[in-house]
Order: structure tokens, then C-alpha cells, then sequence
């Protein structure tokens, strides 16, 4: 495997993520960046990979565990550059819901392996499905301003993405023994 490229790994519950990762992945080699997107599990190795772009939908305030497996493994392999993105179910608009979703990227991010860096952790929205949610959990995410369906927010996104394509440009032109 090239070690100078990109992975942008996502772990999906029922692919939101995915469709996030995908679009990231596609601005990248818009960007000339070497890239290969893949669903993270054990088969995925980080030491084959120059640079990580790792997402996980959030579940709980935390990733799916093949995602929490991944930032395991590259944890013991030399530094590489990383980036994070988690798909959650809410937009940080308004006092209460920019606290709650600051709220949840640090949840989340307490699970990441503490000698880990990452340069940078958005949050997006995905696809939002309330079916399986009862009465009152429904209620309740709708008195937060939540609603369903797919709330995902194509311009910021490519703009996070730029800003990573920027990055790993970066260190292409640096060299890989700088993170």
C-alpha cells in the first residue's frame, strides 16, 4: 500500500457516514490528494496509510466500535497527520443545542487514545430517523429544535473537506516524518 496517501475511514449505521466520508474523499481528489475511502474494521490496517480522515456516526455520545478499534491501532503505529468527523443527529444552532453538541464532541472525543492527536474534529448532521424513537424521546428532540430526515450540510462539508485537502497538501510538500 502507498503510504503517502489518505485514508478517509467511516464507521456507518446506516450510511449517512458513509455518504459524509464519500463526499470528503471526493473533494480530496479533487484536491490531487491520494485517497481511498473504506469502511474501518480489522482488515483496514492505519500503518498502510500517509494520512487518516477518520468518521464515525455517534451513537450514545461515542463512535461505533469499529471506529473506536481503528484510533486504537493507529495509536501504536508511528504519528501520521489525522483528521476527525463525527455524524450526529444535531445542528449546533441556537445557545442550548451549541451546548449540548459541544457537549457530545467532547464525549466523544474522551474516547479517542489520549496520545493520539487530531488536528482538527467537526461534527455533521446526518440522516436523522426518528421511527424507532418512542413518544417521548421524540418529544423531547423536538422541544431542542431536532427534526428528521437528512439534515446533512453539503457546504460545510466541502469546506471542512478543503481545509483537510489544504492540510495534507501540506505535508505532502513537507514530507512524511512531519505530523
Amino acid at each position: 500500500m502507498d503510504t503517502t496517501g489518505a485514508l478517509v475511514g467511516y464507521a456507518t449505521a446506516a450510511g449517512s457516514t458513509r455518504g459524509v466520508a464519500e463526499r470528503i474523499a471526493a473533494r480530496l481528489r479533487r484536491s490531487a490528494v491520494p485517497v481511498t475511502c473504506l469502511p474501518l474494521g480489522p482488515d483496514v490496517a492505519p500503518e498502510d496509510f500517509g494520512a487518516w480522515v477518520l468518521g464515525s456516526a455517534v451513537h450514545g455520545m461515542a463512535w461505533l466500535p469499529s471506529a473506536l478499534d481503528f484510533l486504537q491501532r493507529a495509536a501504536e503505529v508511528p504519528a501520521r497527520p489525522c483528521w476527525a468527523f463525527s455524524v450526529g443527529g444535531m445542528a449546533p444552532a441556537g445557545p442550548l443545542r451549541r451546548r449540548m453538541v459541544a457537549q457530545e464532541l467532547r464525549r466523544v472525543q474522551r474516547g479517542f487514545p489520549p496520545h493520539l492527536v487530531v488536528r482538527d474534529h467537526q461534527l455533521f448532521v446526518g440522516v436523522v430517523d426518528t421511527s424507532q424513537v418512542n413518544a417521548a424521546g421524540r418529544a423531547c428532540w423536538r422541544a431542542v429544535g431536532g427534526r428528521p430526515g437528512d439534515q446533512r450540510d453539503w457546504p460545510a462539508i466541502d469546506r471542512w473537506a478543503a481545509e483537510v485537502a489544504a492540510g495534507l497538501q501540506a505535508h505532502q510538500r513537507t514530507g512524511p516524518g512531519t505530523t
